[in-house]
């Protein structure tokens, strides 16, 4: 009757593999850190499983069965992909091919994910990156599910349970084109700021109020919002063809051909940017490398 491989020890396929290098129950006990009369026991044990002798008594020592001979390379090869499965993953990011997925905010895309992508194509071309949109809604269902990797969020929006790392605190600039009157004086008074037309970023509702509002509310003041939109990236060219200024975060403000920026007459309240992953993924070699990458860039100076 074949032997139940639940009942099946790999101890036992260890002494065998060392008794058919060997061929010398002493000598495979020895190398096996074991006494003899225990090796001798498991050899027993063996013979019961595969209903064979395995190894005959000769002059020079034991000679292995065909069964036995049969079994060694199997048993070899087996034993050598138990090994390497037991030995902790390596990684080499030269070599390495991979695919992670971000969720990511347009200004965090611009702000975390470009400069992350510049450096992978340098270190790591075979790793593949795809960037979809934040859904806090579902947020936890696609981390299990393997769905996102890595999610770049603010402390306020993490939820408790996952794992998370600060990457930076931003702060608020304002932003017009570079002919722009107030942008040639090269200052700009609350009042004059209060008196300009604003664009705004709202992510969620269209709404025309955000955090200078508060800050503007906070001494009393207004300003005047004409315009929401609901994405970064098409600010610039929208201040470039009028007069309208805006407060952004300063990291997507720079390098942005056509647009000035001043520092706004008022103290607005920055906000962090943190890297966000699941338990199922924190000690992924491929992927601790990449958020440890992304970790560094994020503190590197501007």
């Amino acid at each position: 009757m074949p032997t139940d491989i639940r009942k099946m020890d790999l101890n036992l396929l260890k002494t065998l593999d060392v008794l058919l290098d060997e061929r010398n129950v002493t000598r495979a006990a020895q190398r096996l850190a074991l006494t003899q009369p225990a090796v001798s026991g498991m050899l027993t044990r063996l013979r019961d499983s595969f209903d064979d002798p395995l190894f005959v008594r000769t002059q020079r020592g034991i000679v292995p069965t065909l069964r036995a001979q049969a079994l060694a390379a199997p048993v070899k090869q087996l034993l050598g992909e138990v090994e390497a499965m037991l030995k902790p993953p390596t990684f080499q990011p030269a070599t390495a091919c991979a695919t992670l997925t971000f969720a990511a905010t347009d200004y965090a895309l611009r702000a975390v994910v470009v400069p992350l992508l510049t450096m992978l194509r340098q270190q790591a071309p075979g790793i593949r990156v795809a960037v979809v949109a934040v859904d806090h809604a579902r947020l936890q269902t696609q981390f299990e599910q393997g769905d996102i990797d890595i999610a770049l969020l603010t402390p306020e929006s993490t939820p408790p349970d996952l794992h998370s790392h600060v990457l930076f605190l931003e702060s608020y600039v304002c932003v017009m084109r570079a002919d722009h009157p107030d942008a040639i004086s090269g200052s700009l008074s609350l009042d004059r700021f209060c008196a300009l037309d604003h664009a705004l970023v709202s992510y969620s509702d269209g709404g025309f109020t955000g955090a200078t509002d508060r800050a503007l509310a906070n001494l009393g003041l207004t300003r005047r919002v004409t315009l929401a939109v609901n994405s970064f990236l098409v600010l610039p060219d929208i201040l470039r063809s009028n007069d309208l200024i805006a407060i952004v975060p300063r990291r997507l403000a720079q390098h942005t051909e056509g647009l000035v920026t001043l520092a706004p007459p008022l103290s607005i309240p920055g906000f962090s940017k943190t890297a966000v992953w699941h338990e199922r993924t924190h000690r992924d070699p491929a992927q601790r490398w990449v958020r440890e990458t992304l970790f560094t860039l994020s503190q590197a100076p501007d």
